[in-house]
């Protein structure tokens, strides 16, 4: 049911765009025929039209939520973009911009005032501003902060003392505190009193009077108990918290295993400092699988789809040249057995297999010690554990599809000689991709470097110029010389 739903969502989103371009291409076909008009008109009609054409914008943007206004911003090319973002209300554009891409939120904002980017930000809470602050520019930052009152001002800058990746830079500043020794009735009054509760809500927080986390009182105890019960009865005590420097990593793996929806955050002296939510946990989540997917192919999650291309391709440049090198590297290994392929042509049909294979073992390998190395599974005691399985899963795979490889190279080539020399060769390929997958991402962490980003690359590397070394090397020794 939930897949359907999600499913007939994604459709409306994708005719809302739909919809919208083809008033786009309306809107630019109407403005070619004003060029037409008489030079003494052509000024008060394109006026006209441009009024016009912002006016059926904004009542078409006014029915969407902020992520759906994301949604269609960052499938528009960069003209049409801003001239919809004009449209959408300054009072919307803050959560707008909350929900975009790094690279699409700062294209709009470098069209942007001063003065419309501190009016889009003020309309935020304190921790969706500390969220936005690094992707303003440092004017408009101070602009911002001056612009907000005492509490929020202290609050954002309390935010950004975390540093990325932490528990405190994700967690919520807005919640209810109550002490231990009232009953349900006196906290039921009290969240009444509020004009707005913290949302999401689903329980409250009990401290002391220095403000350290004694224990939680869910929302659900709190409805179902006895109004004359006291909280210190209720509540949990000794709740399953974090603490504000906790890597966020820590808290995906807490939250996956123990299916929290929220959990408390305390600074070092236990005193209570906010909460982690689910749904910013699986924010991280989704940014951190995006982020990946672009690194292993030389990109970063600040890639605009519709970038200007020299930028874009400034921006490849870096692993293109690492592509280029290890290419020709690997050509040098072909180059020295020229006389043996040569001697042997089938070898020149035969080398991609060896190579493809083993960067595919590669490559499964790559995937998990990453995961593991993401949720510190690997540590210096089960390393060779590790190891050990993945070449046991190598040589079980290599004596598998060496010989059906062996078998197939027979077949086609009538050769024996030929046919052992592929299957050693992919068998000894894997197992070389299999330690590449593993070694290679550890490298690049002790080096402080992130081992998603070139893993893949090196691995091609090691696996191509390895397999071609091993199948024409071995070839030039048995068949050839």
């Amino acid at each position: 049911m939930e897949a359907e739903q999600h499913e007939q969502y994604h459709r409306s989103l994708e005719a809302t765009l739909g919809e919208l371009l083809d008033l786009l291409a309306r809107h630019r076909l109407e403005r070619e025929l004003s060029l037409r008009q008489a030079p003494d008109q052509r000024e008060l009609v394109d006026s006209l039209l441009g009024r016009q054409h912002h006016a059926e914008y904004q009542r078409r943007l006014a029915r969407m939520h902020p992520a759906d206004i994301a949604f269609v911003l960052e499938r528009l090319p960069v003209e049409e973009r801003v001239q919809v973002w004009t449209a959408v209300e300054p009072a919307r554009r803050g959560g707008v911009l909350l929900e975009l891409a790094d690279g699409v939120r700062e294209g709009l904002i470098a069209t942007m005032p001063q003065r419309e980017i501190v009016d889009a930000a003020e309309h935020l809470e304190s921790d969706e501003i500390a969220y936005l602050v690094p992707s303003l520019p440092q004017d408009a930052v101070a602009a911002l902060l001056s612009s907000l009152d005492q509490r929020d001002r202290q609050k954002v800058r309390e935010m950004l003392a975390f540093p990325e990746g932490t528990v405190g830079a994700l967690m919520d500043i807005e919640f209810v505190t109550v002490r231990d020794d009232v009953v349900i009735e006196v906290v039921l009054r009290y969240l009444r009193r509020h004009e707005e509760l913290p949302d999401p809500f689903d329980q409250v927080f009990v401290v002391d009077r220095e403000g350290v986390l004694a224990g939680v009182l869910r929302l659900k105890d709190l409805l179902t108990h006895d109004p004359d019960c006291p909280v210190a009865e209720v509540m949990q005590r000794d709740p399953l918290a974090f603490t504000t420097h906790d890597p966020v990593t820590e808290a995906v793996d807490v939250f996956e295993r123990y299916d929290l929806v929220s959990a408390p955050v305390v600074n070092l002296h236990g005193k209570l400092a906010g909460v982690l939510h689910f749904a910013a946990v699986m924010d991280f989540i989704s940014e951190q699988a995006e982020s990946q997917q672009l690194k292993q192919v030389g990109l970063d999650e600040d890639t605009d789809l519709f970038a200007p291309a020299v930028q874009s391709a400034r921006n490849r440049w870096p692993w293109l040249g690492i592509n280029l090198l290890t290419a020709l590297v690997a050509s040098r290994v072909i180059g020295a057995f020229e006389a043996t392929i040569e001697q042997q042509v089938a070898l020149a049909a035969l080398m991609p297999v060896v190579a493809s294979i083993g960067g595919n073992t590669g490559n499964q390998t790559v995937a998990l010690v990453i995961r593991g190395l993401a949720l510190g599974q690997i540590i210096a005691s089960s390393l060779w554990i590790v190891v050990r399985r993945e070449l046991a899963i190598a040589a079980v795979n290599g004596l598998l599809w060496g010989c059906v490889v062996a078998g197939a190279a027979a077949l086609f080539y009538r050769q024996p000689l030929l046919s052992l020399v592929m299957g050693l060769a992919v068998c000894a390929n894997l197992l070389i991709g299999a330690l590449a997958g593993v070694f290679i991402p550890l490298a690049l962490e002790r080096l402080g470097r992130d081992p998603v980003l070139g893993s893949s690359v090196l691995l091609t590397f090691v696996t191509d110029a390895m397999g071609f070394l091993l199948l024409l090397g071995l070839a030039a020794w048995w068949i050839v010389g």
